[in-house]
């Protein structure tokens, strides 16, 4: 795997406009990427990558990740669960998909 460091992506607009519609006083996760970003740079896992092949998803998001199902004590399968149908894991990702009801 390689890395190519790419530049944390803004919440988009509709993401936050659900979270934060879900959660008026906020909650951790987005708290978490209000006050502190992302947490993790690219840049940190430079050593760690080869200069060839495949490239690698985020490190930071999956750093992320790690920390979050050890904090809530999930196994790997809730986590992807979590990823899926939490809005306020949506917001501290920046992903691009919210569905609204």
């Amino acid at each position: 795997m390689s890395l190519q460091p790419q530049k944390i992506e803004t919440i988009p607009a509709e993401t936050i406009r659900v979270a934060k519609a879900a959660f008026p006083k906020g909650n951790f996760c987005l708290k978490l990427r209000d006050e502190m970003g992302s947490l993790y740079q690219d840049e940190q896992f430079l050593k760690l990558f080869s200069n060839e092949g495949q490239l690698a998803l985020a490190p930071w998001r999956l750093a992320l990740i790690t920390v979050l199902q050890f904090v809530e004590g999930l196994s790997d399968r809730q986590e992807a669960e979590m990823g899926r149908s939490r809005i306020d894991w949506k917001y501290l990702f920046a992903y691009k998909k919210v569905l609204v009801f």
